[in-house]
């Protein structure tokens, strides 16, 4: 068993054994390179730095990875990010490039993951945490543009910070927030429930209790509809 990664700096994708051996050398993707990239031989790089591979998509027929970028790449449109189709077979790129809009060029994404052949759950996030905190999504991105506009057509799935919380359970009112400066995961647990967990950046990030280091919190949100996920999604 071996698993793919993605590497912010480069940004490369990295082929890695179960034992963490590194088993290939790093695939770069065409075009895109970050400060830190070690081939720029004197070039300009055109994406910010820890602003490579943020999102990592495994397919659901386990065929293709589809890294998502955190920034946007110099010439693009601000807030534009690409997210591109890799062939695990034949270890390369297959030339299918996506366009996922931010809706704010100040936002970030945090997580990305199939939930069928088209569409992808995405994290969409700004950076601030606590009563700062002003956006904190789950999208639904669908790569078909049935709009025709050239980007991912987006659904909002889930407000991170307006879940409704009726029972108040944890011990919070009628309304949950989930007020962290970095939300990374997102997993489907069924066709209804997601689960979502932050990185608490320990010790630097406080968006629970201001002064005080957040845990890592993990949280299940029943949403309102079913996905109609590819049960393969599911597994």
């Amino acid at each position: 068993m071996s698993n793919s990664s993605g590497d912010e700096f480069g940004p490369w994708l990295l082929h890695f054994s179960a034992r963490g051996r590194l088993l290939e050398a790093p695939i770069a993707l065409e075009g895109v390179r970050a400060p830190e990239n070690p081939y720029l031989n004197g070039g300009e790089p055109n994406i910010a730095s820890s602003k490579g591979f943020e999102g990592m998509v495994r397919s659901v027929d386990g065929r293709r990875l589809y890294p998502l970028l955190e920034g946007t790449v110099t010439g693009d449109t601000p807030g534009d990010l690409r997210f591109s189709e890799f062939d695990l077979r034949k270890r390369a790129y297959t030339g299918k490039r996506f366009v996922y809009r931010l809706e704010s060029t100040a936002n970030a994404i945090g997580d990305a993951i199939a939930v069928d052949r088209h569409r992808f759950l995405v994290i969409e996030r700004d950076g601030g945490q606590g009563d700062t905190a002003q956006f904190k999504r789950i999208y639904l991105a669908d790569t078909r543009d049935r709009d025709g506009d050239g980007l991912m057509d987006k659904t909002l799935v889930a407000d991170l910070l307006d879940i409704a919380n009726p029972k108040g359970l944890g011990g919070f009112g009628k309304t949950f927030r989930f007020p962290f400066q970095t939300i990374e995961d997102v997993n489907l647990v069924d066709d209804r429930t997601l689960a979502v967990l932050n990185d608490n950046n320990f010790p630097f990030s406080s968006g629970r209790t201001a002064g005080k280091a957040d845990d890592n919190e993990f949280i299940t949100i029943r949403l309102s509809a079913p996905l109609h996920a590819d049960r393969r999604a599911l597994r």
